[in-house]
């Protein structure tokens, strides 16, 4: 269940009115990992996150690979919910070693900051060597018209008014996935995680996300090596030096009839061009 009923007093001037409403499910999920270890089969939590339910294997999934403890799917041998209610357990394939120092700044992680609790901030550096295309090129026209599409789609956020939303679009401007979560790298990572079990070639897409561009939201998309990343809101300073570092396209302020480019333009075919 996405969304939850509650019952609520709605005041306006002049009038109270009783009336039914619903808010956006916000549940833990507990993250395991099982692997093999000397001949043992071992299981560690590695994450606890704030999110709504729903697509919690595919969040699991990709969780791993844009945090780079993972490289590929096939390095998992089957993701499935745990024993426990909200758990999910993530079993790798004998041989893969997992470096746990990487989970260190994981065990808990807020639905609204994936970052809140990492131990330093040189713990936030990613590892993997980022190998993004020149392309893909889209038009300005296309990307005029990605919010709209992406709010269509929110199914949950209609009954709910209260979940980021994650959006794969290819440059003919057609949705591909879209995922919704209460926590914006939530959504980001059960995007990925979809996208990955579904083969989609992430160097001809870009992702739209419903609120700001975070530093983090910029890590798990240069790991998929999406090479464009639109927000709807605003990026911060870090998100913006790190999208340049990696050259990876950012543009924020996403609106039906503008829009700003922070980094590596060249992606983006204005009308002016």
């Amino acid at each position: 269940m996405a969304a939850f009923p509650i019952t609520i007093k709605k005041v306006s001037p002049g009038n109270d009115l009783k009336t039914e409403d619903h808010l956006a499910v916000e549940e833990p999920l507990e993250i395991q990992i099982e692997y093999f270890e000397e001949g043992k089969t071992i299981r560690k939590s590695i994450s606890i996150t704030m999110r709504t339910p729903g697509n919690d294997e595919e969040l699991a999934n990709g969780f791993l690979f844009t945090e780079n403890i993972i490289q590929s799917l096939d390095q998992i041998e089957i993701t499935k919910p745990g024993l426990a209610q909200n758990t999910v357990v993530v079993k790798t394939k004998e041989g893969i070693l997992i470096d746990f120092k990487k989970l260190e700044r994981h065990f808990y992680t807020s639905s609204s900051c994936g970052v809140c609790g990492k131990s330093s901030i040189e713990a936030l550096n990613h590892t993997k060597e980022i190998n993004l295309p020149e392309g893909p090129f889209f038009k300005s026209d296309i990307l005029y018209q990605l919010p709209k599409k992406l709010r269509a789609e929110q199914n949950i956020f209609e009954q709910t008014g209260g979940l980021h939303a994650a959006g794969l679009f290819n440059t003919n401007g057609d949705l591909l996935l879209l995922r919704e979560d209460v926590g914006r790298h939530n959504a980001v990572d059960k995007l990925i995680g979809a996208g990955l079990q579904s083969k989609i070639n992430f160097h001809e897409c870009l992702i739209v996300v419903s609120g700001r561009a975070s530093f983090e939201l910029i890590q798990k998309t240069m790991l998929a090596e999406i090479p464009i990343l639109c927000a709807v809101g605003a990026p911060s300073s870090l998100a913006a030096q790190l999208a340049e570092e990696n050259k990876l396209t950012l543009v924020g302020f996403l609106k039906s009839n503008s829009f700003n480019i922070y980094t590596q333009p060249h992606r983006i075919q204005t009308d002016s061009e």
